[in-house]
């Protein structure tokens, strides 16, 4: 039962690669999957460690959707994420559904484990593996931030006492009513006038 599940989630499926590549699921179509999921899960009243298991993968996967874009849709993480939603957790879900209950919870199928087991499995693979794929986007994101941030210190040059900023490499625009943008120039009365009619006190 779990052969097949194994093989493809850890690369032996590179034909079923080559044909994703060519129709790349939308957001809209991998929420669409976990949703059916979900709905299978809840007629199916499977038991809680089943449920919130289901769960787990199903929010970190939602959680990674945005960041697709990130990653490339040819990236072995972003096949990884699609075929989750859309391949690996409704198999695994619905395999376990399609037998009888009696049978899938009880009777041994895969070296003393039961169906059940096997689901619960499964299960908590797809969930580390879409948390190392979350966690991998996620860093890299924050380096691209912490990169950002030491591009700045070095353009601007702040320093731990509080220095100035310098901006002389990168003028900004003059500042509207200054001289050198063809207002009036700097150092006005700076003063409330008093509304017309009226006298100032």
């Amino acid at each position: 039962m779990s052969g097949g599940f194994f093989g493809r989630l850890f690369g032996r499926g590179e034909q079923e690669q080559h044909a994703a590549a060519s129709a790349v699921p939308t957001s809209d179509d991998l929420l669409a999957a976990l949703a059916r999921v979900e709905e299978m899960v809840t007629a199916g009243a499977v038991p809680a460690p089943v449920a919130s298991r289901v769960r787990r993968v199903d929010r970190v996967v939602r959680d990674t959707i945005p960041r697709l874009a990130h990653l490339g849709a040819g990236s072995p993480q972003a096949y990884s994420v699609m075929a989750t939603a859309t391949d690996y957790l409704p198999e695994a879900v619905g395999g376990y559904l399609r037998l009888p209950r009696q049978f899938a919870d009880s009777r041994p199928v895969d070296h003393g484990k039961s169906s059940l087991m096997v689901l619960i499995d499964q299960l908590d693979l797809l969930a580390s593996t879409m948390d190392k794929v979350f966690d991998a986007v996620c860093r890299d994101d924050a380096a691209a931030l912490v990169a950002h941030g030491r591009f700045l210190q070095e353009k601007f040059g702040a320093t731990s006492s509080g220095g100035s900023l310098d901006v002389g490499a990168s003028p900004l625009p003059p500042m509207p009513g200054s001289a050198a943008s063809g207002g009036e120039p700097d150092g006005g009365d700076l003063r409330l006038q008093p509304p017309a009619g009226r006298d100032a006190s």
